[in-house]
């Protein structure tokens, strides 16, 4: 049998643009790593141990990861600029002690950049477990980015009892707007950046922050790349039961879907559109995405929080996704990955829910 060169030339050519494109993809690409305490006697939920957080510190170091200001991140993703191969920006959220006495350390001696996001009540008033102005001033002065959580930590979605969606909007902005002065006057510092608290967002609350005119950051798992909606940028949390030097290894190496285009809808019909992410009591939402590799498709494997796998379907070239059952009340995920062709690495894409209670009022507290 005799070889076609012109076929062969095809082949060569199509494999170029694959890898050209994967290349492309991969230089815009970033994982923001997000945590909270770091400490053996917090609580579990929220807490890495010290001697883990250096494991994965000592991985990065060893993997030669290039750790990235996060301000300068947000910059090169606004302006399109190709972001360095392996790029991961470090972020905690709450300005705990545990921060500055077990993390600081350990980064200082590195000379690498991270991000504290604080709610800035507590620090005020002196609460317990915080770490003190003092303290954080001297982070600033080490060129510590410190960024904004809002002033009371509140669940930002939640009206309260006879409160107008007016009467909201303005509460919500000069709680962000009052967390934003108070880091300026102590820290000199004004980035507009925002880490919502307990990760919760819906359109109303993105509304604010683009009228704001900040960027903002979920707690939404998967890579950052230029494309993504700047008003929700994902990050992956670690504390728990996630975080082991395997769970880490393969979340750092993540790497974005290849996306056209991302819709929800109430159910498998497909003829009710969803306007936002808070979903009403008992729903199993759908997510429709439509990836430019569409061969990708029948690798994809998605999962959602407290169900393990769920089922997925390929029809007129999209990726159908809906849980097995629906979604308990409060914050929930689908998390959808595939295997990139490098051995350990994984394209991932993360959707957040909002689950209303039986109520139908928003009223998750953890």
């Amino acid at each position: 049998m005799k070889f076609d060169w012109r076929i062969g030339q095809r082949i060569l050519l199509a494999a170029t643009v694959l890898i050209l494109a994967s290349v492309s993809l991969s230089s815009r690409a970033a994982v923001v790593l997000q945590y909270h305490h770091v400490s053996e006697s917090t609580p579990a939920s929220t807490s890495i141990t010290p001697d883990l957080f250096k494991q994965h510190m000592d991985y990065l170091s060893e993997h030669d990861f290039k750790i990235v200001p996060l301000p300068e991140l947000v910059k090169q993703l606004k302006s399109g600029k190709a972001l360095p191969d392996r790029a991961v920006a470090i972020t905690f959220d709450d300005a705990y002690e545990s921060v500055y006495n077990e993390a600081y350390p350990l980064l200082k001696k590195r000379g690498w950049p991270f991000t504290v996001f604080i709610n800035t009540d507590p620090h005020d008033q002196n609460k317990k477990s915080f770490a003190t102005w003092a303290q954080i001033q001297e982070l600033a002065k080490q060129g510590v980015t410190i960024a904004n959580h809002t002033t009371k930590h509140g669940h930002l979605l939640r009206l309260r009892d006879n409160e107008s969606r007016a009467q909201w909007r303005e509460r919500i902005k000069q709680e962000i707007l009052d967390a934003e002065q108070r880091i300026t006057e102590k820290t000199g510092q004004k980035h507009r950046l925002l880490a919502y608290p307990y990760g919760e967002y819906d359109n109303h609350v993105k509304d604010v922050l683009k009228e704001l005119d900040f960027v903002a950051f979920g707690q939404q798992s998967g890579p950052l790349f230029a494309l993504n909606d700047l008003l929700a940028l994902p990050r992956f949390p670690f504390g728990g039961s996630y975080g082991d030097l395997q769970d880490f290894s393969t979340k750092v190496n993540t790497r974005p879907f290849a996306i056209a285009s991302v819709e929800l809808y109430e159910d498998a019909v497909l003829k009710k559109p969803l306007k936002d992410l808070v979903l009403a009591h008992g729903k199993k939402p759908v997510l429709v995405i439509t990836l430019e590799d569409q061969k990708l498709l029948p690798r994809v494997n998605c999962f959602a929080s407290g169900q393990g796998a769920i089922k997925t379907e390929v029809r007129d070239g999209k990726l159908i996704v809906q849980a097995n059952k629906p979604l308990q009340a409060g914050r929930a995920r689908y998390n959808c990955t595939a295997p990139t062709g490098e051995k350990g690495r994984f394209f991932w894409f993360s959707q957040q829910w909002l689950t209303k209670g039986k109520d139908g009022r928003w009223a998750h507290e953890d």
